[in-house]
């Protein structure tokens, strides 16, 4: 299961850190993503983390958003600075893994809605 919080309003260029809080014992195994949902539109992806802490971004949040993961708190986060309206969306974290080259999700959160007021 996973949980999503520090969702809310915030002005543009402001600052917010989403996390993502997951059950079980097999979190470190996962690679874990954030993905979100403008209204209208289809979910992209955002961010990832792999097992070994390689990250990668969706170029229009590079070097803005950071993601990171805590193990021992099974939580992983992502640290969203510079926030611009186009950010607006529901986020989602997801756990996945990886096939053959490929992330598969497996598991998704409820989301939590992000507004960035211009």
């Amino acid at each position: 299961q996973l949980v999503e919080s520090g969702g809310g309003l915030v002005q543009a260029g402001g600052s917010l850190r989403l996390s993502c809080a997951a059950s079980g014992r097999t979190f470190s195994t996962y690679v874990m993503g954030w993905f979100r949902q403008a209204p209208g539109k289809e979910r992209d992806f955002v961010a990832r983390i792999t097992r070994s802490r390689i990250t990668s971004y969706a170029d229009s949040v590079k070097g803005r958003f950071t993601i990171s993961r805590d193990n021992a708190k099974n939580t992983v986060y992502l640290q969203m600075n510079s926030l611009k309206p186009e950010d607006t969306a529901v986020y989602y974290c997801a756990a996945g893994t990886l096939k053959l080259g490929l992330v598969e999700y497996d598991y998704w959160g409820q989301g939590t809605q992000v507004t960035v007021a211009s």
